[in-house]
């Protein structure tokens, strides 16, 4: 819908979108625990829950996918579906067979972007998540509590490992980029 229709509200919803670069995660985690924590207005409690660390995730890098897909998306061929349209073919398989494939390598490189931030986010998982061990824990925050029980060489190991992913991901699409120009 942001690439290919107008609609009341769409710079607003682009606004919101951009919303996650711009705004502290520490003050997302506040917001996302007032929101969804014991004390909800919406009623709903996912507070020291796997889901409310994947709702604090998924608001800090969301982002990274959408805006990667949005060139991309804007630069598809409408003749292909309009053409395939008019041989009959639904929206849905259209949008399987000739969007999707499309915009796959984007989808791909924006989720790969979106969890090389997840490994290392803090601000908005340090709240919601509750550190809870085997279950809500999350390798940032365990970083924290290590340097502040005065850990700080077993801090580093992790962190080295965290670094390793992040840096294995952004190589492999990096690969992944110059496989698929080929």
């Amino acid at each position: 819908m942001l690439v290919r229709d107008e609609f009341r509200g769409k710079r607003f919803v682009n606004a919101l979108i951009d919303l996650p670069f711009a705004l502290p995660t520490i003050v997302a985690g506040i917001v996302l625990l007032a929101l969804f924590g014991p004390k909800s207005p919406v009623g709903i409690d996912v507070a020291f829950t796997q889901l409310g660390v994947g709702l604090a995730l998924a608001f800090v890098t969301l982002p990274f996918v959408i805006r990667s897909v949005q060139p991309v998306l804007r630069e598809v061929d409408r003749e292909m579906e309009d053409a395939a349209a008019s041989l009959g073919a639904s929206p849905a398989h259209i949008a399987r067979r000739i969007v999707l494939p499309t915009i796959a390598p984007a989808i791909l490189s924006g989720a790969a972007l979106a969890f090389a931030r997840a490994v290392g986010e803090f601000g908005s998982v340090v709240l919601i998540s509750g550190n809870i061990p085997f279950d809500t824990q999350v390798s940032s925050v365990y970083v924290f509590k290590l340097i502040e029980s005065d850990r700080p060489i077993s801090a580093a190991a992790v962190s080295v490992v965290l670094l390793a992913l992040s840096l294995a991901i952004l190589v492999g699409l990096r690969a992944l980029e110059r496989w698929r120009a080929r």
